[in-house]
């Protein structure tokens, strides 16, 4: 079960990499296209239509933050109370936390645009949480390792 934690909280990470990378390459596309006499104005639909291809990138953002990234937070939090890592329940909880403000965060960007920051500093925290929570894992079994080999070299 260790192994489904560490995979998970892997997965998380990972995914806030793909988060980064699918808005950036949408807004090098959408700079692309103005660049080339694209116009941006209430009358294009980004998130329904595809004036450019880059827009997919904006569909893998939407799906990735708001379906794919929290799923994967939630079974995660619920791998931590059977996986037996120290400290795994506090950090998938604290990883959950930092999603479900994520969501909020972006959710709220278009109402107050100065939330996009934070938004983009949530982010950067929920990948280093989501890596330490993996790396408890490889810190647990080598404490573990390490204390077996300490008890069977001790004489009785």
């Amino acid at each position: 079960m260790k192994s489904v934690y560490r995979v998970l909280a892997y997965l998380v990470a990972f995914g806030v990499a793909v988060q980064a990378m699918a808005i950036v390459f949408a807004i090098a596309g959408l700079s692309k296209w103005i660049e080339g006499g694209g116009r941006l104005d209430k009358s294009v639909d980004l998130g329904h239509g595809h004036p450019f291809t880059e827009t997919v990138g904006l569909d893998v953002h939407a799906v990735n933050g708001t379906l794919v990234i929290p799923a994967i937070a939630l079974l995660l939090v619920i791998s931590s109370f059977f996986a037996k890592v120290p400290g795994g329940i506090k950090w998938a909880g604290l990883v959950m936390l930092l999603v479900v403000v994520q969501f909020g965060l972006g959710v709220s960007a278009a109402a107050a645009p100065a939330l996009g920051a934070l938004h983009g500093l949530n982010a950067l925290m929920l990948f280093i949480a989501a890596i330490f929570a993996a790396l408890r894992v490889g810190r647990a079994a080598a404490r573990s390792a390490t204390q077996t080999r300490e008890h069977q070299a001790t004489p009785v």
